[in-house]
C-alpha cells in the first residue's frame, strides 16, 4: 500500500471518475487504473465498484480513502515541520479564480508577494464553473477562490477545508439614467417588473433574481444571461434591462454610467472562499499566499465600502 495509490483513490471518490482523476494528477488513465489494481491486490475487500460506465468507491473504498487522507495529511505535516525548521516559504503555489475576483485581486495578490524578502511563485488559473463544481478543483490547484451564497449549503468538509475571505453583497444595477437611479435603495417590489440581465443558472446573481421572484411572488423578464460582470456593466450602461453586480469585485470602466444600488428584503450576500486540501494548507509557502490574499481583499472591501455612482 502506497501513499500514491491512496491519493488516488481519494481523488476517485472525489471526482468520481478515473478521467477526471488523470487529469487532475496529470497522468495517464491507464496509469490510474493500474495504482488501483496494485492497492487492490493487497486488500481482499473490494474498494471499488461498477456504477453503469463509472467507477465508484465501494463503503470499505471510502473508508480507506478517508483513511488515506489522513496520512496523507500526516505526510504533510512532517514536511512543514521541516520547512517551519528551515524557515523555507519559497516554492510553487497554483490558485485558481472565478472570473471576477481574478480580475481584482490577483494583480494585486503579485504587488502584494513583490513586497515580501521571500515569497513563493504563484501559479494562476482562471476557473469559472458552477458553486457545486468548486471542491473538486481542489484535486488540481494548492488554492481554489470559490463563491457561494450565504444562505446556501457550506463547503462539504470531507477533505476539503474553507477559509472566508469576504461576505460580499450584490447590488442592483441599473443605468444612470434609469428612473430609479436617484433611490437610496430597492425592494424586489421595485425591481421585479423589470427587464432583467443576469447570469447563466447555478450563478450568484441568478439565485439572488429567483429569490426576488419569490418575495415579490411574480415572475421576472430575463432578456439576457451574462456570466462576465463588464459585459452585463456595459449592456445595463446601454439602458433597456436592469442587471446584478457584486459590490467588490465587479468594477469596470462602465461604472460611470451605471448606479449601483443595494437590494432590501432579500439575501444578496455571497461568501468569497479559499478552498484547499488539508495537506496543502500545512505548507508555509501556502499559508503565506493565504495570508497575503486575506490582506488584499481587507484592503479592497475597505476601499470600496459602499455602492458607488450614487
Amino acid at each position: 500500500m502506497e501513499l500514491h495509490q491512496l491519493q488516488i483513490l481519494r481523488e476517485l471518490g472525489a471526482l468520481g471518475s478515473v478521467t477526471a482523476v488523470a487529469e487532475a494528477l496529470r497522468v495517464t488513465p491507464s496509469a490510474v487504473s493500474q495504482q488501483l489494481a496494485a492497492l487492490q491486490r493487497g486488500i481482499e475487500t473490494p474498494l471499488t465498484r461498477r456504477a453503469g460506465r463509472t467507477l465508484v468507491l465501494t463503503p470499505a473504498g471510502e473508508v480507506l480513502a478517508a483513511a488515506g487522507a489522513e496520512a496523507i495529511d500526516a505526510m504533510a505535516a512532517a514536511r512543514t515541520a521541516l520547512d517551519d525548521f528551515e524557515g523555507a516559504a519559497t516554492g510553487v503555489v497554483s490558485i485558481s479564480g472565478f472570473h471576477s475576483v481574478g480580475q481584482v485581486l490577483f494583480g494585486a495578490l503579485l504587488r502584494e508577494l513583490q513586497t515580501l524578502e521571500h515569497a513563493p511563485t504563484v501559479q494562476l488559473t482562471d476557473e469559472d464553473v458552477a458553486q457545486s463544481e468548486f471542491p473538486a478543483l481542489t484535486a488540481r490547484y494548492d488554492l481554489v477562490l470559490a463563491h457561494r451564497m450565504e444562505h446556501s449549503p457550506s463547503w462539504p468538509t470531507q477533505g476539503v477545508r474553507s477559509l472566508t475571505l469576504v461576505r460580499e453583497p450584490l447590488d442592483v444595477a441599473v443605468a444612470s439614467t434609469h428612473p430609479l437611479a436617484s433611490r437610496r435603495s430597492l425592494t424586489p417590489d421595485d425591481v421585479a417588473d423589470e427587464p432583467w440581465v443576469t447570469s447563466r443558472i447555478g450563478y450568484s446573481p441568478d439565485d439572488v433574481l429567483r429569490a426576488i421572484t419569490a418575495v415579490a411572488n411574480r415572475p421576472v423578464e430575463v432578456r439576457h444571461r451574462i456570466n462576465d460582470y463588464g459585459a452585463v456593466s456595459a449592456v445595463v450602461a446601454a439602458g433597456g434591462v436592469i442587471g446584478m453586480l457584486p459590490r467588490f469585485t465587479s468594477r469596470s470602466i462602465q461604472d460611470r454610467d451605471i448606479v449601483r444600488l443595494p437590494l432590501d428584503g432579500v439575501s444578496t450576500h455571497r461568501m468569497i472562499d479559499v478552498l484547499a486540501r488539508p495537506e496543502n494548507l500545512r505548507r508555509r509557502s501556502v499559508r503565506v499566499v493565504v495570508d497575503a490574499l486575506q490582506r488584499v481583499m481587507t484592503r479592497l472591501s475597505e476601499w470600496v465600502s459602499c455602492p458607488c455612482g450614487r
